[in-house]
């Protein structure tokens, strides 16, 4: 009698999927297929519709970051006149347009592009340069900053007609007509690989954790790029099966520790120093059990519904929110995930982002104690990241999270 297979795990199941990413689409460019390069959370549901093969930029340059790679796409873009103020991901990108080629990963050069607004508006310009430098078609979906709690009627509308225009440019572009039966299909599909993700990542509400934060970074780009499959709806539901049987054996986050505290981690990752920022906190005990950033894939809406899914690709987005709705979330976090600490990455090259943790440090700890610490990286430049600054001040917040949780002893 042969032997059964050994069931493959989620982490070997990603990391296939991963290398397949980039190989298809090579296979895909040379076959005569569109390619297309796409903002990171985009109406995907449009190019998988059409049959497009779709890569995501800052999903590479974040694979070059992590690689160690990006300093010579960051140099070389900067030699080219461009600020070194500008994200860091541009410069990655814009770079590895002209040189083609990286030590980590590689992707064929687009024969479209997908522009979203909802993350920062560095994007616009930035999708606008490889439109003109390559001299192909780029498509924009606009989604106005939400200053009030929810999304505006005539923003909406605003929206719904962009994703109407959207499709007429694809059919013009492809030189077929767009599929309606087939998107409600692929809708249905990024729902549920949506809802999976999300299942998934709020295992963490457990004590202790089943998943260490980190593992939220590291699926991030599955959510990213296979949102509308069913191979990325089978992914995040075998990772929640994995967590939850986890759960029930009452396994922790690792094995040779015990999670002692549990924190939040706001903003990107700092990927040229993931293993590094990741083994200190783990040293401290800390685990980071929830993240404001991994949250921005859960895209959910009702099938068929194009306004709703307008909707749902403005307002998922934090940075695309008011501050008050990034209080109310972080504060929701912090009781739901039963918080000791926040994180705030300080990166360079999301301004957005950057610019209101200060208050959001002090609003959260008014609403709910919860003590925080912000340091100074990037996302992709290793030049504006210290090991040092990093490691004294978790240090700092595992100091802080002991004395409140001495105090909360105490009454």
């Amino acid at each position: 009698m042969g032997s059964e297979k050994t069931p493959v795990t989620s982490r070997e199941l990603m990391n296939q999927m991963l290398k397949r990413h980039y190989e298809e689409a090579y296979q895909a460019k040379e076959s005569g297929k569109l390619v297309c390069w796409s903002t990171s959370i985009a109406p995907q549901e449009l190019l998988t519709t059409m049959d497009i093969v779709t890569l995501y930029p800052e999903n590479h340059a974040a694979a070059l970051g992590a690689r160690k790679d990006s300093p010579t796409f960051i140099e070389h873009t900067e030699s080219m006149g461009y600020s070194s103020d500008l994200c860091s991901y541009a410069r990655v990108n814009l770079a590895y347009t002209e040189l083609g080629h990286s030590k980590a990963e590689n992707m064929p050069l687009p024969d479209l592009l997908l522009c979203t607004s909802n993350i920062c508006h560095t994007v616009i310009k930035w999708y606008e340069n490889l439109s003109k430098e390559l001299n192909i078609p780029l498509i924009m979906f606009d989604t106005p900053f939400n200053h009030t709690d929810e999304v505006q009627e005539h923003n909406a509308k605003y929206m719904k007609a962009q994703i109407y225009h959207a499709i007429e440019q694809l059919e013009e572009i492809t030189g077929k007509s767009f599929d309606f039966d087939r998107l409600q299909e692929v809708m249905k599909i990024s729902n549920e690989t949506s809802e999976w993700w999300k299942k998934a990542t709020d295992m963490a509400i457990h004590t202790p954790s089943p998943l260490n934060g980190f593992d939220l970074f590291n699926y991030m780009a599955i959510i990213v790029f296979a949102r509308g499959t069913q191979e990325g709806r089978a992914l995040f539901q075998l990772w929640h099966d994995e967590l939850a049987e986890k759960v029930k054996l009452g396994q922790g986050p690792w094995n040779d520790r015990e999670e002692r505290y549990r924190i939040l981690w706001d903003g990107i990752a700092c990927w040229p120093y993931l293993n590094h920022n990741y083994k200190t906190l783990k040293n401290l005990g800390m685990n980071v059990v929830t993240s404001t950033y991994p949250k921005s894939w859960t895209v959910t809406y009702e099938t068929g519904d194009i306004e709703g899914m307008a909707k749902a690709y403005s307002m998922n987005v934090y940075p695309n929110r008011n501050l008050n709705y990034d209080v109310e979330n972080m504060v929701s976090l912090a009781r739901k995930f039963q918080l000791d600490g926040i994180v705030f990455h300080s990166n360079r090259s999301c301004k957005l982002m950057d610019f209101r943790q200060y208050e959001l440090q002090r609003r959260i700890y008014e609403e709910c104690g919860v003590p925080s610490v912000i340091f100074d990286g990037d996302q992709t430049d290793p030049r504006l990241f210290s090991e040092a600054q990093y490691e004294t001040r978790m240090q700092a917040l595992a100091e802080m999270m002991e004395e409140s949780k001495r105090k909360k002893g105490r009454d």
